[in-house]
């Protein structure tokens, strides 16, 4: 069974910084592609980024490209999400996700894992 834990969620001013984890168990992830969506109240649930934890390669959504940086550390079996230059329309839970086909896609039901959520809020 695939656990994921997430972290790092908190209350920051316009112009700062945040970094999310989210800790991975339950499986070997070679082929697997993890995400990151957000969602705030009124919205639908919106794609981040994605990464290949085999090769690394990486995904964005236009909206977070050039400030939010996904990684992974292969040792750890955990996932980062590096939020820098954070807007308030940032504001939202943000949810982990497993695609254990990697599919490498922005479509949420591609993937079938999800932790509980951590709840960034950016203040102006």
């Amino acid at each position: 069974q695939v656990q994921l834990v997430e972290s790092g969620g908190g209350l920051v001013q316009a112009g700062g910084s945040l970094r999310l984890s989210c800790a991975a168990s339950g499986r070997t992830f070679n082929s697997y592609v993890m995400g990151w969506f957000r969602q705030s109240p009124g919205k639908e649930r919106e794609f981040v980024a994605a990464i290949r934890w085999s090769g690394g390669t990486t995904y964005y959504a236009a909206s977070v490209k050039g400030r939010f940086t996904i990684s992974r550390d292969n040792a750890k079996n955990t996932v980062y999400l590096q939020m820098n230059s954070l807007k308030p329309e940032d504001t939202a839970v943000y949810y982990c996700t497993a695609d254990p086909i990697g599919r490498g896609t922005s479509w949420d039901r591609a993937y079938d894992y999800w932790g509980q959520g951590t709840q960034v809020t950016v203040s102006s």
